[in-house]
């Protein structure tokens, strides 16, 4: 199976079950359809924060509405299946632009480019998730880092490339960056961030996750998560693979993280490979966490 192929399956995440032909009735063009799903999801940090914070245009809707009560979904709704049963669980025309605030799920970045990826593979478009940093969002105190994030890349035929998109950021981003065509630098990609911290060509303290962590380890995530996600398994947040000690721990020898840095910083030309470390490498591939 070619690569293309490959990322037009379906993971165990990305799979939308019953709703596939539902799916295929959603605006083929990805900057419509971007717009339609970030009116379906509000970020937890939308209503976790101050309720009037970058939103005097209602980009996020009116936030007064939601119910005081509502919590984080990310450890309930942790498919696309399950994203979509409650869609339609709490208004049954599914994905709407009108949705009520107090209907929307409350999600985070990896379960958004999750559902874009379903969506996109549902219309035979190979699609796939990537993690990595970026430092397009305005972090506030934290000043100038580059945070953990997910998006998508989905294949263009007509453009014979890869593009890159941000639909969970599509309403946050405050730099000049189309969320819709990503371009090359505008997003740290998890293998160049590593590779760029081992030779010293990077500062390990410009990395940053939503826990709090800054450095190397959360870097190593970051890679982690992009490598299933690049063999389609979009691990939840709560997993790291065994190669890692401790979920804040880096092992002793490292030296086949780099090699994985290397391979993934092409994912293309190296796909083969990185499919034989991933059938090959117990250790990068078996998870630790939660129940595991």
């Amino acid at each position: 199976m070619d690569s293309l192929e490959f990322y037009r399956q379906f993971s165990e995440f990305t799979y939308p079950g019953l709703y596939q032909e539902e799916l295929k009735k959603l605006p083929d063009d990805v900057r419509e359809l971007g717009k339609i799903l970030r009116q379906n999801f509000i970020h937890r940090t939308s209503i976790e924060g101050p309720k009037g914070l970058n939103n005097s245009d209602k980009r996020f809707g009116d936030l007064s509405k939601m119910p005081w009560w509502r919590q984080p979904e990310d450890d309930i709704l942790q498919t696309s299946g399950a994203m979509l049963t409650e869609l339609y669980h709490r208004d049954e025309r599914g994905f709407v632009i009108d949705r009520a605030m107090e209907d929307k799920l409350v999600l985070t970045c990896r379960y958004v480019a999750i559902m874009t990826a379903s969506i996109l593979k549902s219309k035979g478009i190979p699609t796939r998730v990537r993690a990595g940093h970026t430092t397009y969002f305005d972090m506030g105190d934290l000043g100038d880092v580059s945070t953990d994030h997910w998006i998508n890349q989905y294949w263009s035929n007509e453009e014979n490339r890869w593009v890159t998109i941000d639909v969970d950021g599509s309403l946050s981003i405050t730099k000049d960056v189309d969320p819709f065509d990503i371009q090359p630098g505008e997003f740290d990609f998890a293998a160049d961030a590593w590779l760029g911290v081992r030779d010293g060509s990077l500062d390990p303290r410009h990395y940053y996750n939503a826990g709090g962590f800054y450095g190397l380890i959360v870097v190593a995530w970051s890679l982690f998560y992009d490598f299933h996600s690049l063999m389609n398994s979009e691990i939840i947040y709560m997993h790291y693979p065994k190669i890692m000690p401790k979920v804040d721990k880096l092992p002793d020898n490292i030296s086949e993280i780099d090699e994985l840095a290397h391979l993934m910083s092409d994912p293309d030309k190296n796909f083969k490979k990185l499919q034989d470390m991933w059938e090959d490498k117990p250790d990068l591939r078996l998870l630790r966490g939660s129940l595991l």
